[in-house]
Parts: structure tokens; C-alpha cells; sequence
């Protein structure tokens, strides 16, 4: 499948992905596009590739066939400093935070700003405090990862995610572990950073009221393809067995439960007959 990059920040076409040669294809023929300044959500269960998507693009995995594009360059084509470039321009929320345990919140949110720019550490302080209050966090500063709340580790996470202001912002599973008044506050925080920066934002999740109220599309991800996408309003209301199964949260559907492999009778040998 081609699809059009016009006024993409970012695309996949065509990938499949496999993490070994003699494994299973991850990814089979994917084709996804981000447009520039809209958050796109990509969702499904557990193992279904979400991740591996945000790892193509940032080109710590290379596509097996396909193109994985960045500003209209091929992210598997690039060499080391190539990606050092490109990476540059994309900010990652990890899941659970990733902070780093014996800085502050403050040395976490001002180290891709001493890194990758030549600023004075009187321009580092006011960007890094800017976003920290942008978070909620400026009297924070001064504590330690271990003193503070997981939410309030994921607000910290974020603030470094987008301290270049980069113009492509990816989040791993942002919601996971939340309490409800953290997850809340971080759906905003994601939705309102992303309109203040014109950002594009790369949602991976499986949480389906947050995603659905902050999201411009979603694509679906089942056996490696698109199972299902569209507009949050538009998936809603599909009729489709598989939407319906992740939406509803039903046990039974087009996913199975099973990781795919020997049936149950050929594990345990139960082919012969009583008679046998």
C-alpha cells in the first residue's frame, strides 16, 4: 500500500518487522500515517506491536521490508549520526517514567537541554522551571524521584520529554498505572501540550475513554495490521467484531486469549481415542 506523506510528520508504509529472522512478523504490511499537529492514537492488546511502532520510528529497530519515514526521510537508511539528528526532534514519554534515580526533578527535565543545546545554565533554569510549572511541579524541583508519587514521576517524565520542544512527541503507554486524578490530569497535559507546542504526538495505549476523549485518530493493531481505524466518534460507533471486542472489554472475539501455536490437544497429546 502507498499512502500519500503530504502533510505527515511522520509514516509507516509497507512494514513488516520481525525481531529474529526465525520469529513471527511483529508487524505484516503495516501502513500508518501522522499528520503534522494532530494526535494519533495507536491501540491493542497487549504484544499486538504498539511499541514496536514508537521503536521503528526512533530507529532502534530497523524495518525487515517497508519504509519508515521522518520528515520525508527513511529512518532505516540512516547512520549513526543521521539518527542522532533525527532523534533530536522527537521526545519520549516512557512508560512508568524512566527518570533517571539520582537526579532531581530538576536535573531530570534540564539534561536533554544540557545535552543538545550550547544554553547557559541561566537560559537551562528558566526553560526547566517554565515546564515544570507547565506540570504542575515548579516547587518540586529540589526532590528526589524517590520522593515523589508515581503520577507525579510521569508529570516530571513529560516535562523532559518536551523540553527541546520537538516537533514529534511519543508516549508509551502514559496512562499505565495511574490512579484516576493522575490519569486525568495527564490525558490533559498531553492533549494541551500538544496544541501549545503544534506538535505531532504519537499515543500508544490501551486505554480506551482517556485515548478516546483526546485523540484526533486512532488506528487499531491486530495480528501485526490495521484491524480497525478512524475517528474516535467513528469507532464508537462501529459495528466491527473486533472494535467492539476492545471497546466493550469482551473476552470473546476476533482476539484470541491464547498466544498462537500447538493446539491444547497436540501439547498434551490428546488426539487418540478412548479406544487407543
Amino acid at each position: 500500500m502507498q499512502i500519500n506523506t503530504s502533510g505527515n510528520l511522520a509514516a509507516l508504509e509497507n512494514v513488516t518487522f520481525s525481531y529474529a529472522p526465525q520469529d513471527r512478523n511483529i508487524l505484516e504490511g503495516l501502513s500508518m500515517s501522522f499528520p503534522k499537529g494532530k494526535l494519533t492514537a495507536v491501540m491493542g492488546g497487549s504484544g499486538c506491536g504498539k511499541t514496536t511502532v514508537l521503536r521503528l520510528l526512533g530507529g532502534q529497530v530497523k524495518a525487515n521490508t517497508g519504509k519508515v519515514l521522518f520528515e520525508e526521510e527513511d529512518v532505516g537508511q540512516l547512520d549513526n549520526q543521521g539518527l542522532i539528528r533525527i532523534r533530536r526532534k522527537m521526545g519520549m514519554l516512557f512508560q512508568f517514567g524512566a527518570l533517571f534515580t539520582d537526579m532531581s526533578v530538576f536535573e531530570n527535565v534540564a539534561f536533554p537541554l544540557r545535552e543538545h543545546t550550547p544554553l547557559d545554565e541561566s537560559s537551562i533554569t528558566d526553560l526547566v522551571m517554565l515546564k515544570l510549572n507547565a506540570v504542575g511541579l515548579r516547587n518540586a524541583r529540589d526532590l528526589m524521584p524517590s520522593q515523589i508519587s508515581g503520577g507525579m514521576a510521569r508529570r516530571v517524565a513529560f516535562a523532559r520529554a518536551v523540553a527541546l520542544d520537538p516537533p514529534l512527541i511519543m508516549y508509551d503507554e502514559p496512562f499505565a498505572g495511574l490512579d484516576p486524578i493522575a490519569l486525568g490530569v495527564t490525558a490533559r497535559l498531553i492533549k494541551e501540550m500538544n496544541n501549545a507546542l503544534g506538535a505531532t504526538s504519537i499515543l500508544v495505549t490501551h486505554d480506551v475513554p482517556e485515548t478516546f476523549e483526546i485523540a484526533d485518530y486512532v488506528y487499531f493493531i491486530a495480528n501485526g495490521k490495521i484491524a480497525a481505524e478512524g475517528t474516535p466518534s467513528d469507532l464508537m460507533q462501529s459495528h466491527d467484531l473486533f472494535v467492539r471486542q476492545f471497546i466493550d472489554a469482551q473476552p470473546d472475539g476476533p482476539v484470541p486469549f491464547h498466544y498462537p501455536g500447538k493446539s491444547l490437544k497436540e501439547d498434551f497429546g490428546l488426539s487418540r481415542t478412548k479406544h487407543d
